[in-house]
């Protein structure tokens, strides 16, 4: 089976082939375009000289000519666009695999959000959203956001993702058409808020009946007075048709004027959100209940999306003044753009919001389908509904290079509910706390995590592992470390579903006994409630605990060893407490004590 990075050097070199061979077709045409632009200047010069109706004939044909090279230019060059964004598609997750940057936002306008996103490293550069980020609209991002900020609880919801992103990892193309559409278009923040508030706007001109008369009525008077006109040469005749077809128009002015603001500019956003949606229904949905409910929505959103595209690029031809006046002197442009967006709205209004929000689960979906393709070797969770627990082996994280991982075997909940884990600074505490956070999070996303094996039951995620004072608050490191931990056992005290607790170090501001004293009763609240409990700490006093709460706590740790005057780490968990005295050590090594 070819790896992920072959298919994708593979795709490069074929897509940079067809761009090379598009770019020598657009030359071509260009010049054919030219020379048939030339010819229809020069027949129609010697037609016009010579009144010939055989350089007539040829001068229209030169200009159908014409019309078909403009028209292959247009497609080449849009080909052009489209396999240019394959390649930075392909070049961007070729360079993922060799530990580059995503080039695709990493999120970090969420990464000030407190709780586990915080702590774990989810949003921000070289995050776990920048490395999984696939979308290319607001929507898009936004669904992920919430995908990773809110774990999903339900079994049944995260199998149903599992099967779907199983079955769209295979279909590599049409994925990468999905990405590559969307940023043809690109997307300015806000642009479809603004599309639904023109939704929430009242439909007063479809609900007109004379308008929908005067519709028709209007446009036949000035057809009748330019016939008038031709026949007499008096140009009277145009005037009480453009007259009464401005008093009308001027009549809803300011209506007009405030929903052409709204739908402005807008065809190049709905093309983006109507694109994706076309490609998306026409995937391979398989048994999967969720690709086969999107790809229903999608197959009808696709053509209402379009349409609403086609009405708002034809609303926006009254910025040019030329068409502006001509068409609403005697066709009531204005009001017959008006008219039709009223309708379109009536007709879609509820379902728009619904679809909008389905092309956020297709990019999710999408972004979740590429990592699961760039990572052949991770494994799919299995969802335990019967016992509160998590059980891997060679558990790793996803975020580490695969060269410089390191996997540890690991259950919690068969044996105890809170694991205390000790061990010197960088001897892999926290990494291996983060290792269990960002993994469960990727479960309960329907994804695979980076694990031999992995058996979970879905739980709310819980830290305190990064922990910073506020100048604006006026809150103090110590103050906003307690503000963490209350905010945990609240959470704990109204909770219905299981949560995993990750803790690093707590009470560091106060003095050790008192820190001592404070986490044994923090370990004896938290041993209350329905969750299971990771402790990392420095407080080796803490491990008396083992003998007194046997079956709910037990200890493991992260050695170093000193060898041949150097200290290692092997970030291995064991069981049982540290014993190395790491600083006194290094201390002495660099001559500090």
């Amino acid at each position: 089976m070819q790896s992920p990075a072959a298919y994708y050097q593979q795709r490069i070199q074929e897509l940079q082939e067809h761009l090379k061979k598009v770019q020598q077709q657009l030359i071509g045409v260009s010049v054919a375009r030219l020379l048939s632009f030339l010819g229809v200047l020069i027949a129609g010069y010697y037609w016009i000289k010579s009144d010939t109706a055989l350089l007539g004939g040829l001068a229209l044909l030169m200009l159908v000519v014409f019309i078909f090279f403009v028209k292959n230019a247009f497609r080449l060059n849009e080909e052009k666009a489209l396999t240019s964004k394959l390649l930075f598609v392909n070049h961007n997750e070729a360079g993922i695999l060799l530990q580059q940057q995503s080039k695709f936002p990493d999120g970090r306008e969420a990464a000030a959000q407190a709780g586990y996103a915080a702590d774990l490293d989810i949003f921000g550069p070289n995050s776990l959203f920048h490395l999984l980020n696939r979308t290319t609209t607001t929507h898009g991002a936004a669904a992920l956001q919430s995908a990773l900020q809110t774990p999903e609880l339900d079994p049944l919801v995260i199998r149903n993702n599992q099967a779907a992103i199983k079955q769209l990892s295979g279909q590599t193309e049409t994925r990468q058409l999905l990405t590559a559409h969307g940023l043809l278009h690109g997307e300015k923040e806000g642009n479809l808020h603004e599309v639904q508030r023109w939704l929430q706007m009242p439909t007063l001109l479809y609900q007109l009946k004379w308008v929908r008369a005067i519709r028709f009525i209007m446009p036949a008077i000035s057809v009748a007075g330019v016939i008038a006109f031709l026949i007499t040469d008096i140009y009277q005749w145009l005037l009480p048709g453009i007259i009464i077809s401005w008093i009308i128009t001027g009549n809803f002015a300011k209506r007009i004027l405030h929903q052409h603001n709204l739908l402005s500019k807008k065809q190049s956003i709905l093309d983006q959100y109507g694109s994706i949606l076309q490609l998306f229904s026409e995937i391979e949905a398989g048994d999967s209940n969720v690709l086969i409910k999107e790809k229903d929505t999608a197959q009808e959103a696709n053509k209402a999306i379009k349409q609403l595209s086609k009405l708002s690029g034809l609303f926006d031809q009254r910025l040019n003044l030329l068409v502006n006046f001509f068409l609403n002197s005697f066709f009531l442009y204005d009001i017959q753009c008006m008219y039709a967006l009223d309708k379109w709205k009536m007709v879609n209004k509820e379902k728009f919001d619904h679809w909008v929000h389905g092309v956020g689960t297709i990019e999710t979906l999408n972004s979740l389908s590429s990592f699961t393709f760039n990572n052949p070797d991770f494994s799919w969770p299995e969802v335990q509904t019967e016992k509160m627990i998590i059980s891997a082996t060679a558990l790793a994280h996803p975020l580490i290079p695969a060269n410089e991982r390191v996997a540890n075997d690991f259950t919690i909940g068969e044996q105890e509910q809170l694991m205390l884990v000790t061990g010197s600074n960088m001897s892999g505490k926290t990494t291996f706390l983060r290792t269990i956070g960002v993994n469960l999070l990727l479960a309960q996303c329907g994804a695979p995590v980076c694990a031999g094996k992995f058996v979970f039951m879905p739980m709310n995620i819980l830290s305190s592992i990064r922990v910073s004072d506020s100048l604006q608050e006026h809150t103090s490191y110590f103050m906003a470390e307690l503000k963490q931990l209350q905010q945990i056992i609240k959470f704990l005290q109204s909770a219905n579903n299981p949560s995993l607790i990750l803790i690093d170090e707590i009470l560091r501001g106060t003095n050790s006994e008192d820190k001592t004293h404070g986490s044994e009763q923090f370990i004896r609240k938290l041993l209350q409630y329905r969750c299971l409990t990771l402790f990392a700490t420095h407080d080796l006093a803490l491990s008396v605990l083992e003998d007194e709460l046997p079956g709910k706590l037990s200890n493991y740790c992260f050695e170093s060893i000193i060898r041949d005057g150097e200290l290692i780490f092997d970030y291995t968990l064991q069981r049982g407490v540290a014993k190395n005295k790491n600083a006194s050590f290094l201390m002495k090594k660099m001559e500090i004590i």
